[in-house]
């Protein structure tokens, strides 16, 4: 049965709270605009605050762009304590009284920066023989994760409250965990940590400083002056080149099919996205002056 709503497409930018779900909060956006359709782009674990790009009707097909795009991250390790899920929530599984100066900390920061590799925390959403890894350590059982690779653009020492506590802030590529970054600076510096609060600044072309609360979610719901702050969907494709297309290459293209484009700076096999009087009409790789559709936006 197809799902009843309205057929709208773009970005609802969100400054999430603490406490819910980033999926709570894309089907609370998607009640309140009354939309058929509503995902988000990149995950915040629940007690993460910040940007959530909240993708409506035909943005969500440029989800994938979002969240592979550069990301930053704002957050306060507590040193001295290790927990089983790398952050305030767990248990503390292992302490030292040991607290390295501010320069140990910078010190140690650069081998977190550049092309690295990461184990995910035992509590994530990482697979492990088919199942959750969280499921698997909420019963106790310890797991042996895959290390993956992470690109770290830049990891920075920006305030020191005092001796226990230091604020990081970190520009990063897609499938960081924050998480295992204060668990391992925590490892280098043989005094433990885990993160205290978490925020995410900006992600791709979205700011937190630009999303709305929950409560002008809530307060806006159902009403012209949310629909206001929607914000378009080639957004999302911010991080791709575009080439521009004929009537007659937008028609092609929108039934599935190659359709010629004008491209100035694009190569031979690149993925780019076409537009025709501003508005996306496909995603695609472009070979000899047409683009092969790969993605069309019914808009």
């Amino acid at each position: 049965m197809a799902r009843k709503g309205r057929n709208i497409s773009g970005w609802l930018v969100i400054d999430k709270p603490a406490g819910p779900t980033s999926t709570a909060v894309a089907n609370k956006v998607r009640w309140a605009l009354g939309a058929k359709k509503a995902g988000h782009a990149g995950t915040l674990d629940p007690t993460a605050t910040g940007v959530l790009a909240v993708a409506l009707g035909e943005a969500t097909k440029t989800v994938p762009y979002i969240t592979d795009a550069l990301k930053a991250y704002s957050f306060t390790i507590r040193l001295g304590q290790a927990t089983n899920t790398d952050d305030a929530e767990g248990e503390v599984i292992a302490s030292s009284d040991l607290r390295p100066s501010d320069e140990e900390i910078k010190q140690a920061l650069g081998q977190f920066v550049g092309d690295i590799e990461q184990v995910p925390p035992q509590f994530s959403a990482v697979k492990m023989d088919g199942q959750r890894a969280y499921k698997i350590a909420r019963s106790g059982e310890e797991m042996e994760l895959a290390a993956r690779p992470l690109w770290v653009e830049e990891l920075v020492l920006t305030d020191r409250p005092d001796a226990d506590h230091a604020t990081l802030e970190m520009t990063c590529g897609k499938g960081g965990y924050v998480r295992s970054i204060a668990r391992d600076l925590g490892a280098a510096l043989g005094c433990h940590a885990h993160v205290l609060n978490l925020r995410r600044i900006w992600s791709g072309p979205f700011n937190a400083s630009e999303g709305l609360s929950m409560e002008q979610v809530e307060e806006l719901a159902h009403t012209p002056d949310l629909d206001a702050y929607i914000q378009p969907l080639e957004l999302g494709l911010a991080d791709l080149p575009e080439v521009k297309c004929t009537a007659e290459g937008a028609t092609r293209l929108k039934n599935g099919n190659p359709g010629m484009v004008f491209a100035a700076d694009t190569e031979y096999g690149d993925e780019c996205w076409a537009s025709f009087e501003g508005k996306a009409v496909a995603v695609g790789i472009y070979k000899a002056g047409e683009l092969h559709p790969s993605r069309v936006f019914n808009t």
